[in-house]
C-alpha cells in the first residue's frame, strides 16, 4: 500500500481510466476470464503507473480469497461507495458480468456529461482568463505612464480622465499588492467556501444563480437519478441505495434531500409523497410526477434511468446555448470597460485640442 501511495504522488487515476477498466472487466468475464487474470491483464495494459499498481495490488487480494468488491473497497479513492456497493450485489446475486456492463454504459453517460459540463465552461474561463491577464498588465505597465502624460497636460480633466488617473496612481505605487492581495481573496474564499457551517449555504446560492442555477440543478438531478437507478436495477434495496447516495452527492443541498428521503422511506412513506413537500424546491415536479408512477408500476428503476438520460439532455441543451447567452453579456461588460478607458483618454486631449485652436 506505500509502495502505491508513493506511485500515487506522480501519476493519478482519471475517470476514464476507471471507465475503460469496467468496460473491458465486463468484456474479459464474459468471454471466460477469471476475475484474478482479468485484473492482471488490465494492470498490464493500463498507462497510469498509479491505476497499475492499484489492479496488481486488488488482483493478490483476490487471489487470496478476498471478494472483489472488498478488495476495490480498500482503494476507496478511485472506487468510492456507489462503484464498490455494485460490485458487492452483483457477487452476491451472480450477475457480475451483465453488471459491469450496465455500469460500464452508465459510467460513459456520466462522463459525457462531465465533458458536456466542461465544453460549458471553457468558453467563460478562457474570456475570464484573457480579460485578467490583459488588465492586470495594463494596469501595470500601461496607466502608470498616463499619470505623467495628464499632469503635464494644462487642462481641466474630466471626472473619468479623474478616476482612471486615480485608479493609475494606486496601481503605479501599489500594482503588484493589489494584485496579489486579488489572489489571496480569491483563495481565502474558496478555502471559506468548504468549510462545513459555510458550505450548505454556497452550494443553495449557487443554484440560485439566474444562468448557472438551472444549469447546476439539471446536472444534479441527472447524476441523482441516475445513480439511483443503476443501484435499483442492480439489485440494491431502495434504503441502500439512498445511503450510497447521500455520500455520493456532490451538492450539500441535493445531499440533504437524499437524506430527508431515506428517512421518510424508514418511516414507509414513499418518495413521491416527500418530494411533494415544500421543503425539495430544486427537484422538478415533472421528476416527482414520474418517481410516483414508477413506484406505483414497480418500475422506479426503470423510471429513474429515464429522469438520469431526460436531465441529462437538459445539460446538454443548456451547455450549448450557455456560450449564446454569456456572450452578449461578456461582449458588454468589456465593452463598457473599452469604452470608459477611451473616453477617458480622449477626452482631455480633446479639450487640450480645443484649447490650442482657441
Amino acid at each position: 500500500m506505500a509502495n502505491i501511495a508513493q506511485k500515487q504522488l506522480f501519476s493519478r487515476v482519471t475517470f476514464l481510466d476507471k471507465l475503460l477498466f469496467t468496460k473491458h472487466m465486463a468484456v474479459m468475464l464474459k468471454s471466460g476470464i477469471t476475475v484474478a487474470e482479468s485484473l492482471d491483464t488490465l494492470a498490464a495494459q493500463t498507462k497510469s503507473e498509479s491505476f497499475k499498481a492499484i489492479l496488481l495490488n486488488v488482483s493478490r487480494n483476490v487471489k487470496n480469497g478476498q471478494s472483489l468488491g472488498k478488495s476495490l473497497a480498500l482503494h476507496h479513492k478511485v472506487f468510492d461507495q456507489f462503484y464498490v456497493s455494485l460490485i458487492d450485489v452483483s457477487e452476491q446475486s451472480g450477475t457480475l458480468e451483465q453488471n459491469l456492463e450496465f455500469l460500464a454504459e452508465q459510467l460513459a453517460k456520466d462522463y459525457a456529461l462531465r465533458k458536456k459540463i466542461q465544453g460549458a465552461m471553457l468558453y467563460p474561463a478562457i474570456v475570464f482568463t484573457a480579460v485578467t491577464v490583459i488588465g492586470a498588465s495594463m494596469s501595470l505597465f500601461v496607466l502608470p505612464k498616463l499619470i505623467d502624460l495628464f499632469e503635464s497636460l494644462d487642462v481641466t480633466l474630466p471626472i473619468t480622465t479623474k478616476i482612471l488617473l486615480f485608479f493609475a496612481g494606486v496601481m503605479q505605487n501599489y500594482g503588484y499588492a493589489v494584485i496579489g492581495g486579488f489572489f489571496v481573496i480569491l483563495t481565502l474564499l474558496r478555502i471559506l467556501t468548504q468549510l462545513s457551517s459555510v458550505k450548505p449555504r454556497w452550494h443553495g446560492f449557487l443554484l440560485s444563480l439566474p444562468i448557472l442555477g438551472p444549469f447546476l440543478e439539471n446536472e444534479q438531478l441527472a447524476f441523482m437519478c441516475r445513480n439511483l437507478g443503476v443501484m435499483l436495477k442492480s439489485g440494491l434495496p431502495i434504503r441502500r441505495a439512498l445511503e450510497v447516495q447521500e455520500k455520493a452527492a456532490t451538492n450539500l443541498v441535493f445531499a440533504s434531500y437524499i437524506a430527508n428521503i431515506k428517512k421518510a422511506v424508514n418511516k414507509g412513506k414513499t418518495i413521491e409523497s416527500e418530494l411533494s413537500s415544500d421543503r425539495f424546491s430544486k427537484i422538478s415536479p415533472i421528476a416527482v410526477r414520474m418517481i410516483g408512477v414508477g413506484e406505483k408500476t414497480g418500475k422506479l428503476d426503470e423510471t429513474l434511468l429515464y429522469l438520469g438520460d431526460f436531465f441529462d439532455d437538459e445539460v446538454d441543451n443548456t451547455a450549448k446555448n450557455l456560450s449564446t447567452i454569456l456572450e452578449p453579456v461578456i461582449l458588454l461588460v468589456i465593452g463598457a470597460i473599452v469604452g470608459f478607458v477611451a473616453l477617458a483618454i480622449i477626452s482631455p486631449i480633446y479639450e487640450l485640442a480645443g484649447s490650442i485652436r482657441r
